[in-house]
């Protein structure tokens, strides 16, 4: 029989790999360990982390399966909601392992990647895989967030999502439609989601303004051009540093001399107060005769941000 030290205990390892190694299932139960799921330990000294729970999911299968869906954006380190269980894909159905916690899934013709060590899912096919358990907005940010790091372009990511033959590929499509270049936060990404998916015009990303030397002195979140209206999501971070309000407060006084209007956003009038947000904005671009302002925003906005009004 192997010897206890064999087992590197600071990483998941199952009850099956602690009987090989020689150690007495019964310290299992003690607080020398923590169980991350059924059958699945690791040293109580391990710290955790989002990937120690991917890895512990790993170790129920054989080494054709990898981690996919919300665990392999994890692994990616791409944003996307709190979900509570880890996903694990497999060739086929007779290599399901089922435990609580965690969620297998079958693919057959899997496009696998190798990221810290860990077996996961690529990033085209992740997207595809994401459309099934999260919404559309979410997965446009997690779409931005690809494209803004360089991981993929706005176009490959449609050509990833065409090709796919997995479930849910059509809802990966239209979301992949919906991304953007240099997005810089997801906030920005809901926000502009809000107002397309209101109907309104959808406005221009992170435009740069320039002077007559072609230097660039400024650069709005999302903007309306033709009418000078700037849409801006403010997270509050120049609040923190009284250098970064004073410099805000010139450039805003610089927008004024231009002619243009700034309406600033809060996580509030996203999270908690949508419907005001869309009507903020389409009053303003009304004002402002936009051309291709609906005469009354769409409901269509609703399902994805419910707000509390």
């Amino acid at each position: 029989m192997s010897p206890v030290t064999e087992l590197d205990t600071r990483r998941p390892f199952t009850r099956a790999d602690a009987r090989e190694a020689g150690l007495d299932p019964r310290l299992l139960r003690g607080s020398a360990f923590r169980r991350i799921f059924r059958g699945v330990y690791v040293n109580s000294s391990t710290r955790e982390s989002p990937t120690l729970r991917v890895q512990a999911a790993l170790t129920l299968f054989d080494e054709s399966a990898f981690a996919s869906h919300a665990s392999a954006a994890r692994v990616h380190g791409v944003p996307v909601p709190a979900l509570p269980d880890e996903h694990v894909s497999v060739r086929a159905a007779a290599h399901r392992r089922p435990r609580p916690g965690i969620r297998c899934h079958v693919c057959p013709e899997p496009d696998v990647r190798t990221v810290d060590g860990i077996r996961v899912s690529g990033l085209g096919q992740m997207f595809v895989e994401l459309a099934s358990v999260i919404g559309l907005v979410d997965l446009v940010v997690v779409g931005d967030s690809l494209v803004r790091r360089g991981r993929l372009t706005p176009a490959e990511l449609m050509d990833r999502c065409v090709a796919s033959s997995l479930p849910h590929a059509a809802a990966a499509l239209a979301a992949a439609r919906l991304v953007r270049d240099r997005v810089d936060s997801p906030m920005e990404t809901r926000l502009r989601l809000l107002l397309v998916l209101a109907g309104l015009p959808e406005p221009e990303v992170n435009q740069t303004i320039r002077d007559v030397d072609g230097e660039p002195v400024r650069r709005y979140d999302l903007s309306y051009p033709q009418v000078k209206v700037i849409v801006e999501y403010d997270g509050r971070q120049h609040i923190e540093r009284v250098e970064g309000w004073e410099s805000d407060l010139e450039r805003r006084e610089a927008i004024d001399d231009d002619g243009w209007r700034i309406l600033v956003v809060t996580a509030r009038g996203v999270y908690h107060h949508p419907e005001r947000t869309v009507d903020r904005v389409w009053r303003l671009l009304r004002l402002r005769r936009l051309t291709g302002v609906p005469t009354s925003p769409s409901a269509d906005w609703r399902p994805h941000f419910p707000g509390w009004d």
